[in-house]
Formats: C-alpha cells, structure tokens, sequence
C-alpha cells in the first residue's frame, strides 16, 4: 500500500501524541527535538487537543502526516513566521517565512522517500501562502538529516545558533509561490 500524506485533523490528537512520543524515543531524538520525551509525556490531553487543532486549521501551522493504513509512519510540522516578529527561539525574524519543525519518519520509511515527500508538501503549503523562504534548523552533528534535507533542496543559509540541543545550523529552501517541485508521483503534494 503507498503511504499518504494528509493535514492532521483535529481529532487526531491522540495519534498525534502518540507518534511524537515515538518520535522523542528514537534513538536520533536528542540531536533533532527541542523538547525530551519524558516532557512531552508530562503534558495533559488538552495540550495535544489544542495542538493538534491548531495545526489542522488556518494558516499559521500545519501538521502533515504519513500514514500507511492506519499506521501513523511520520510527521512534519510548518509554522508561518512573519517579519517583526520572534521565532520560537527567541530571534527576531527580518523576513517573512515557514519553517519546518518536528520532522519524524519511522525507522522503517526511511530512505523510501518519504521525508521528500513531506517536505515537499511543506514547500507547497507555505507556497500557496505567498512564502518565499522554507527555513529549518538542524544539529550541526545531525548529518543524516543535512542529508535529506539538501536532497529536498534546503541549503545552509550560512546563519548558526544555539538551542537547547546545541549548535543548530540553519537551512533554507527558496521557494516561488505557486510553483513547486514534481513530487514525481503525480499525485498533487499533501493527497493521499
């Protein structure tokens, strides 16, 4: 069966709980999360419910994910960051863009694919917004993830900085609204 990728909804909040909290046991978790495990497990049903609904509506954030069945097998989430403002780092942010945070695809995906597949879905997204920069941050010892995301065509931007993980590196996509890549397999990004 092809995986799809679909907008979470807002009653996924218990999947999409459960597929984070996977995804803060993997063994890569402490050089790709900002946040750990035992944190995540801690917060109460309506931090997810919440969530879940804002990344399943509007155009602040969207929450793709992966599914195989009805196996969850990742996740990506994108978040619309406007000039005049601060990330959620705490830095200003000069000009408007998305970012990608909280990339996940099971050990048993990887390689398939799959992460292009979402990231492209994430590039069409912010696209549609007007967005003309996909951004994200990565460890600077995360090498498998500068992998896949150079693939996908982020390229540093030259900008470092300290998180709570240490030394991100960050990386950007330039994107033309309206017009993304093929996602070859004729299917428009984010059906399935």
């Amino acid at each position: 069966m092809r995986v799809g990728i679909r907008r979470v909804r807002a009653d996924d909040w218990r999947s999409a709980r459960a597929l984070r909290l996977d995804a803060l046991r993997d063994e890569a978790a402490g050089l790709a999360f900002l946040e750990t495990y035992e944190h995540a497990a801690a917060e109460p049903d309506v931090f997810y419910q919440g969530r879940t609904a804002r990344a399943a509506d509007g155009d602040e954030a969207a929450q793709f994910v992966a599914v195989d069945g009805s196996d969850w097998v990742g996740s990506v989430t994108v978040i619309a960051q406007r000039a005049g403002t601060l990330d959620y780092h705490g830095r200003p942010i000069e000009q408007s863009r998305a970012t990608v945070v909280g990339v996940f695809v099971r050990g048993e995906q990887r390689g398939s694919g799959l992460i292009d597949r979402l990231l492209e879905t994430c590039a069409q997204w912010a696209g549609d917004l007007g967005f003309e920069l996909l951004t994200l941050g990565v460890h600077r010892d995360n090498v498998r993830a500068q992998g896949a995301y150079r693939r996908a065509g982020f390229a540093p931007s030259g900008v470092t900085f300290e998180s709570t993980i240490g030394t991100e590196i960050e990386m950007v996509r330039h994107l033309r609204p309206g017009v993304q890549r093929d996602t070859s397999d004729n299917s428009p990004p984010g059906v399935g």
